[in-house]
């Protein structure tokens, strides 16, 4: 195995995608995550104090350490996959305004389809809000286990999870889910105009 092998690796762009994006999202999180503990603990319905306070601004780190470098990793890659999609002319409607006629490489007149001044926006903005459904499917679940674990009504983010999933037993798998993704539809539309 080669230089160029090695280098290969690293220019995929879903590879540098995931990488980078599960590097990044790690760091952001676990640099804001007390921040996000007191606003949790602010907001809980049992009181600030009785929540936890000041104390134990890391409780259910894990949840968070955990989901962050999938969900942001999926957020690029769906990010990338789908910008390369639409960029491919699979989906004209946003790459092109029509047929004009022009030159092609090779310097012969021919009908070719001209790029509308606002399709680029148009496809950042398609990539980045599935993007952000994406990372959501990741993201919704590791929240809800978090924030249990920092409002203290576990004593971690595993104690948290493992509850969830207890009640699969009394009352099945279906409400485990709805469980895990409580809130994922708000979440989905809070988050994609931020994108």
């Amino acid at each position: 195995m080669g230089t160029s092998d090695a280098t290969a690796k690293v220019d995929s762009p879903y590879l540098r995608s995931l990488l980078a994006g599960g590097l990044a999202g790690t760091t952001v999180d676990l640099s804001l995550y007390p921040l996000d503990t007191l606003k949790t603990r602010l907001q809980s319905s049992a009181g600030f104090l009785a929540s936890g306070g000041f104390r134990g601004v890391y409780a259910g780190v894990g949840s968070a350490v955990v989901g962050s470098a999938p969900g942001a990793a999926l957020f690029f890659v769906t990010y990338e996959g789908v910008k390369r999609s639409l960029h491919s002319g699979s989906f004209p409607v946003f790459g092109t305004t029509g047929l004009v006629m022009g030159v092609d490489e090779g310097g012969h007149a021919r009908l070719v389809s001209r790029r509308s001044a606002w399709s680029e926006p148009v496809v950042h903005m398609a990539a980045a809000s599935l993007g952000e459904v994406a990372a959501c499917a990741v993201r919704v679940p590791t929240e809800v286990v978090k924030q249990r674990a920092q409002a203290s009504q576990h004593p971690s983010s595993l104690a948290a999870l493992q509850h969830i999933l207890a009640q699969r037993r009394t009352r099945g798998v279906s409400h485990v889910w709805r469980e895990l993704y409580r809130g994922w539809g708000i979440t989905v539309m809070r988050e994609v105009p931020f994108t």
